[in-house]
C-alpha cells in the first residue's frame, strides 16, 4: 500500500490529552497514548473533524504559503466556489477574482467553472445502464477516502471522474500552454476550504494533471481584503454562473444536474449513515448521490473564515445575482476528452485497513476475541481508556495495542480482586503456627 500525504498534523505540544478528537474522528483513526493524541495515517481521512472538535488547537492543516507562486514564470488561481461565499455579496465577483491577480497571480480559472463543465459529463455517464447506482460523487476526496477506508464495497458506485478541482487544474494548464508557455512553467494553486483538498492537490499527479499547491481561504483572505480596494479595471476572468456557484454548498451539485433521482447529504457523520444504506441495498432508486464531508458543504470547511450560515446566505445571493450560465458544447466536452481532463489519475484503491486479519480464520478468531471482551466491559464508550468506544478499545487489546487495565472500570475490577487475593493471603497463617485440638480442629497458637 502506498503511503500519502496527509494535510491534518497534530501539535503535541498543544494536546492536552483531552479526547474530544477521538469521538468525532469517523474512523477511529485518533488514539489517546500517554497523555497525547495519535493519528493513525492508514485511517485518516483527513475531513477536519480533529481541527475542528478540538479545544487546544492542537489539530491543524498542513498548506501552502502564497509565497509558493514565485517558484513559477505563469501562474493560475483556482478559486473554490466556496471562497466567493466569504465575501459580502455586494462585492463583485469580478472584483475578488481581479483581487487574487493584484497578489500576484497571473490568471483566473475558476473551480465553479469546470464543475459547470464537469457535471455535463456527469449527464452523459448516468445515462448509461451498466453502472452501479446510486452513482456516488467524487468530488469531496473526504468522501472518497472514507469509502476506500472504510465501506470499500462501494467503490464501484463511486464517479469514475476526475473532480471539479482535477478538471479545473487541467483545463487551466491546457490554456496557459495555448498561450505559449511550457507545462513545467506553468504554476497551478488551488485556494482550499478543507484539508482533504490540500491531500488531494499532493496526490495530483502527472504533468497534465498536476497541482503545484494549496493556499487555504484563511491564510490568503485577510491579505485580498486589503488588495480589493487597488482593483481598478476588472480583467474579464468571471465565466462561472449560478449553477457552478451553486456547487459551494450542499445541493448545489445535484441542482446542476437538473431533474432525476438525486439527493444530497452532507456532514461526515450523515455521510456515513446514508453511505450505510446503500451498502445494504436500500437507495437503489436513487441514481445519484452528491456527498460532502462538512456541514453545508463546502461552505463549511474548517479552512473557511466566513460563518458557514451566513456564507450560504452569500451564496443564494449571488446564485440570484449570477444567473447565467455559459452552454458547454459537445465540441468542447469531445476536445476535452480526448486530452483526458476528465480522467482520474489515481484509481480508487480499498485501503482494507479495517480488517481484524488478512487471514479469515486469524480474523474469525479476533472478531470471537473482540465479542467476549465486549461482555465484560461497561459499554459507555467514555473515551477515558483512550480509545473511542469500548468495541475499539477491544479491538485494540486484541490487535495488541492496548491492554485490558486501560479500562478504568475494569482497572477497579482487577484491584478489587487482587485486594481480595491479598486480603485472603493475608489471612492465612503459617503451618508451624497451627496446632492441633481436641476433635481433630486446628486453632492459632504457637509451635512447640
Amino acid at each position: 500500500m502506498v503511503e500519502i500525504f496527509h494535510s491534518v498534523r497534530l501539535d503535541e505540544s498543544k494536546c492536552k490529552g483531552c479526547t474530544h478528537c477521538i469521538r468525532r474522528c469517523p474512523t477511529e483513526a485518533i488514539r489517546v497514548k500517554s497523555g497525547k493524541a495519535c493519528i493513525d495515517e492508514r485511517r485518516c481521512i483527513d475531513c477536519g473533524e480533529c481541527i475542528r472538535t478540538c479545544p487546544n488547537y492542537a489539530k491543524y492543516a498542513q498548506t501552502d504559503p502564497l509565497e509558493i507562486i514565485k517558484k513559477f514564470k505563469y501562474t493560475v488561481a483556482l478559486p473554490a466556489p466556496a471562497f466567493y461565499a466569504q465575501f459580502k455579496f455586494t462585492v463583485p465577483l469580478e472584483k475578488i477574482l481581479g483581487g487574487l491577480m493584484e497578489v500576484g497571480f497571473d490568471d483566473v480559472f475558476e473551480v465553479a467553472r469546470s464543475a459547470e463543465i464537469l457535471a455535463e459529463e456527469i449527464k452523459t455517464y448516468l445515462r448509461r445502464r451498466d453502472i452501479a447506482k446510486p452513482v456516488i460523487s467524487s468530488a469531496c476526496p473526504a468522501v472518497v477516502r472514507l469509502i476506500e477506508v472504510k465501506f470499500p464495497a462501494l467503490i464501484e458506485n463511486l464517479l469514475p471522474l476526475d473532480s471539479p478541482l482535477g478538471v479545473a487544474a487541467k483545463i487551466a494548464r491546457l490554456e496557459a500552454m495555448k498561450k505559449g508557455y511550457r507545462a513545467e512553467e506553468v504554476g497551478i494553486f488551488f485556494i482550499t476550504p478543507c484539508p482533504a483538498k490540500v491531500t488531494e492537490v499532493r496526490q495530483s499527479g502527472d504533468e497534465l494533471a498536476r497541482i503545484d499547491g494549496a493556499i487555504s481561504i484563511s491564510g490568503i483572505y485577510s491579505r485580498l481584503v486589503n488588495e480589493l480596494g487597488k482593483v481598478q479595471e476588472v480583467p474579464r476572468v468571471q465565466t462561472a454562473g449560478f449553477k457552478g456557484i451553486g456547487w459551494a454548498r450542499s445541493g448545489g451539485e445535484q441542482e446542476s444536474l437538473g431533474e432525476g433521482e438525486y439527493m444530497a447529504v452532507d456532514g461526515i457523520h450523515h455521510v456515513i449513515s446514508v453511505l450505510e444504506k446503500i451498502e445494504v441495498g436500500e437507495l437503489k432508486e436513487v441514481v445519484y448521490c452528491e456527498a460532502q464531508a462538512c456541514v453545508g458543504g463546502c461552505i463549511g470547511g474548517v479552512l473557511s473564515v466566513q460563518n458557514p450560515f451566513i456564507a450560504k446566505v452569500n451564496v443564494n445571493h449571488l446564485l440570484k445575482k449570477y444567473g447565467h450560465f455559459v452552454p458547454v458544447t459537445e465540441e468542447e466536452l469531445e476536445i476535452w476528452r480526448k486530452a483526458g481532463v476528465f480522467d482520474r489519475f489515481r484509481a480508487y484503491e480499498a485501503k482494507e485497513v479495517m480488517r481484524l486479519d488478512q487471514d479469515l480464520h486469524r480474523a474469525l478468531e479476533k472478531y470471537q476475541a473482540i465479542e467476549k471482551l465486549l461482555e465484560r466491559l461497561p459499554g459507555l464508550d467514555c473515551g477515558a481508556c483512550g480509545s473511542p468506544t469500548c468495541r475499539a478499545l477491544a479491538e485494540d487489546i486484541v490487535q495488541g495495542k492496548a491492554a485490558e487495565v486501560d479500562c478504568p472500570f475494569l482497572l477497579r475490577s482487577h484491584m478489587l480482586d487482587l485486594a481480595m487475593e491479598i486480603y485472603s493471603l493475608a489471612s492465612r497463617v503459617p503451618q508451624t503456627m497451627v496446632k492441633k485440638e481436641e476433635g481433630g480442629k486446628r486453632v492459632e497458637g504457637q509451635g512447640s
